[in-house]
């Protein structure tokens, strides 16, 4: 495969990914609180590059074309949105593309890696506990020697890159909306796409409240990685942001008879997909926080719809949804 110049590069990003829309929603809850609520449709990006893995690999696979580096390596487990986005990525955008696979090889067979194959995603499986050692100084120097050509992305493309992709969002959001924004709700995986709205948030120096909801157990690490995403940008922000830990479910990828049919009753209601890992918990959350009295009277939300849609697959084949 040969690289691409990167003007030719930013010409495709610009053909093929547009900005997503912003769409209103009525629920008896928020007329009773005079709460307004608008979602960010990313999941409408791309068909199959959508929602914050795209935002996030936007401006890395700029620095790695910049860098001259033709090949991305990535990590993720056997269902990861983060994967199926960067093969995606790498096959419109001409860039070889590996990935460390948490697992047996025989998960290769699922519609997630599957497709990622077909992409030309080359997978390499690992047992869990190396998998554990993937934020290792050592064990990514051992990697990066083993593969000496690649650019190495982390787990959910949460790095310094990131955060200006997602920072975007919060731009459009502004140019978007009709009326202020009081406050943006996200999921939370890996930390990224919160450290990014709260740049992009205080870039618009708007008073905009951040929002994240963890999707694992035991989140509250995220809150010092979040501060280190942030750090890692030199710049000052000032944006005011939150963390909730206590819609987890149960653990990553959970989903609960409650979750299920929240869910269920979210897409028939407002026609709008979710999936019950990270959007379904988002949106769940959402409208638990606003029982609680945890949003002001007035505010106009945004909920950042993060895409993953591709997840739904290997839970409807597992009859979880």
């Amino acid at each position: 495969m040969q690289p691409k110049s990167l003007s030719s590069l930013h010409e495709q990003l610009q053909a093929l990914i547009s900005e997503s829309p912003l769409q209103r929603v009525s629920h008896p809850l928020l007329s009773a609180r005079n709460i307004s609520l608008s979602i960010k449709r990313d999941d409408l990006l791309h068909t199959h590059i959508s929602g914050n893995k795209w935002r996030k690999l936007k401006f890395n696979l700029i620095e790695a074309r910049s860098r001259g580096v033709n090949h991305i390596l990535s990590f993720g487990g056997a269902y990861s949105n983060h994967i199926h986005a960067l093969a995606a990525a790498g096959f419109h955008f001409g860039f070889k593309t590996s990935a460390i696979i948490r697992g047996e090889s025989h998960y290769a067979n699922n519609p997630t890696l599957q497709q990622a194959q077909k992409w030309g995603m080359q997978l390499h499986f690992v047992t869990r506990k190396e998998y554990q050692l993937r934020n290792e100084a050592d064990y990514l120097m051992q990697l990066q020697k083993r593969f000496s050509d690649a650019f190495i992305l982390p787990e959910g493309g949460s790095n310094a890159f990131a955060i200006p992709g997602i920072a975007e969002a919060c731009t459009e959001i502004n140019q978007q909306s009709d009326n202020s924004v009081d406050h943006i709700i996200t999921a939370t995986g890996s930390g990224g796409t919160l450290a990014g709205l709260v740049a992009g948030c205080s870039a618009t120096k708007n008073k905009i409240k951040v929002t994240g909801i963890a999707v694992l157990k035991q989140g509250e690490y995220l809150n010092q990685q979040i501060q280190e995403l942030l750090k890692q940008t030199e710049h000052c922000y000032d944006t005011q942001w939150q963390l909730q830990t206590q819609f987890h479910g149960g653990g990553y990828a959970k989903v609960s008879p409650v979750l299920k049919t929240f869910c269920r009753t979210f897409e028939q209601q407002y026609d709008i997909p979710i999936e019950p890992i990270y959007t379904g918990k988002m949106f769940y959350a959402l409208f638990e926080l606003l029982k609680e009295g945890y949003f002001n009277e007035g505010d106009h939300i945004v909920a950042l719809h993060t895409g993953g849609l591709q997840g739904r697959q290997g839970f409807q084949q597992n009859k979880l949804i």
